[in-house]
């Protein structure tokens, strides 16, 4: 493990949070909100600490794939902390715990919220609390490959770490030039989102701020009743098919920029996850349909919602904890699921499911014919068995995870459809639960402990859990190296 190595990317990457910081105390300064002297005084910190274990190279800049994983599950942890400082200096957020809950729910890209009334927030603290997604959604260490000149070929085992879902390619040979690819193209959909927005009549801050939450899939808006409060069809719209296109793997869009229209719509992953949105639409609209006199408004509210939790984004129109079971139920498992491999969304990924599927459809075949050679593929690619393994591992993973957060969690007591949900919604990144943490309530009222399991849980859930399970490994501290 080279410890050299892993302090100088950390350092770099905390003084890039530093000039990020910047930008909301520009919108502060420019609104005459005090809370410009918040960021800054962060800003100066996070620079210092640049400047004094940042700037020398370390003689050797080898980067090996357990290094990738401490610094992407440091770095994440760093970034939240010092975050969190802003909103707890100036006081928008008087408990630390619970302006940390909020940063890692921002930069993880969950949308979880303790704020009871978010239109309070001054302009600058609402910019930075929707900006931490839009660098979420891509990676905050893609980010800040961006930015800086780190361009080792090794540095691909970041990039491997941090983007979700079960193999992470590079579109070209060198990994920074592939972040760069991946946020031009992050670049260019959020800036079409924010004009077709300010056709909707948002002005251009608003549209700025939803614009981030649909790209980072997070979710958080400056109203207090998210989306629905500009109860308009065409917003709505808007909203749900930029929220769906950013739950697409990002590859594709680089084979569509390549006019390698034939590969890119032939991807299997792709129409699954079209299939699912489309079953779930039809389902929820014809179900919900007597609650809303017409097929029109129930195909309007339920295609949001269907987005938004497959999205993992997490906004609102409605309050679906009104809906029947059968609705609410496959939200839960749309939660569950999540976008695609290589986006900015959540869940374990169509990707994953789609092996497993086809594994199970393996073992049956070989259980009916036992001399059978049969493989996986996807994508007319044969899935290897160091992936297969890794999907098995990180399901097993998942569900451990899953059941010990639920323990810790009912210990507040709260009813088994909260608890639950609460769990699934910020281990897979979504946002709102049902229940009592549903569409038009929030985390507040939970316990310290509570709030801190699913700090770990949004952590877990955005990095794919691997990362964390090697920093909390008795045996990486123990050895010398």
């Amino acid at each position: 493990m080279n410890k050299k190595m892993i302090m100088y990317i950390l350092a770099k990457m905390v003084g890039v949070e530093g000039i990020v910081l910047l930008l909301p105390a520009v919108i502060s300064l420019i609104y005459g909100e005090k809370s410009a002297f918040c960021f800054l005084i962060v800003s100066a910190v996070l620079i210092l600490i640049y400047f004094l274990l940042g700037r020398k190279i370390p003689k050797n800049k080898r980067i090996y794939a357990k290094d990738g994983l401490v610094i992407v599950g440091a770095a994440w942890i760093l970034w939240s902390l010092f975050g969190a400082m802003p909103f707890y200096i100036s006081g928008s957020i008087p408990n630390y715990l619970d302006a940390f809950f909020e940063t890692v729910s921002g930069f993880t890209t969950t949308g979880s919220t303790i704020l009871t009334d978010i239109e309070v927030l001054p302009m600058g603290m609402s910019f930075w609390r929707s900006l931490t997604h839009w660098i979420g959604g891509m990676g905050v260490l893609v980010f800040v490959m961006v930015l800086t000149s780190l361009d080792d070929d090794d540095s691909m085992h970041l990039m491997r770490a941090e983007v979700p879902g079960p193999e992470a390619d590079k579109l070209v040979p060198k990994a920074r030039y592939t972040a760069r690819i991946l946020y031009a193209m992050y670049f260019v959909l959020t800036a079409a989102e924010v004009i077709f927005l300010m056709f909707g009549g948002m002005n251009f801050f608003d549209a700025l701020l939803h614009a981030f939450s649909t790209a980072g899939t997070g979710g958080f808006s400056n109203k207090n009743s998210s989306v629905a409060y500009y109860d308009s069809a065409y917003i709505d719209g808007v909203v749900t098919v930029f929220m769906i296109l950013f739950g697409v793997n990002f590859n594709l869009y680089f084979l569509l920029r390549l006019r390698n229209w034939k590969e890119a719509l032939k991807n299997e992953e792709l129409h699954a996850y079209l299939g699912i949105i489309a079953g779930s639409i039809a389902i929820i609209s014809l179900n919900i349909v007597g609650m809303y006199g017409n097929i029109l408004h129930a195909f309007r509210y339920a295609s949001f919602q269907v987005a938004a939790i497959i999205t993992t984004t997490g906004f609102c129109t409605a309050n679906y904890n009104l809906w029947p079971e059968l609705s609410k139920t496959i939200l839960l498992c749309l939660m569950i699921i999540g976008a695609c491999a290589g986006s900015t969304g959540g869940g374990i990924k169509v990707s994953r499911l789609l092996i497993m599927l086809k594994s199970i459809k393996k073992q049956v075949k070989n259980m009916l014919h036992p001399k059978a050679v049969t493989i996986v593929k996807v994508n007319g690619k044969k899935i290897n068995e160091s992936t297969m393994k890794g999907v098995y591992i990180y399901f097993i993973c998942y569900i451990m995870i899953l059941m010990a957060s639920v323990l810790l969690v009912s210990i507040n007591n709260f009813d088994f459809a909260t608890t639950f949900s609460s769990v699934l919604t910020t281990l897979n990144n979504v946002g709102p639960g049902i229940s009592q943490i549903g569409p038009v309530e929030n985390f507040y009222k939970f316990s310290a402990l509570s709030k801190i399991v699913f700090c770990m849980d949004m952590l877990l859930g955005r990095l794919e859990i691997f990362p964390y399970l090697l920093l909390l490994s008795p045996e990486l501290w123990r050895r010398r190296f």
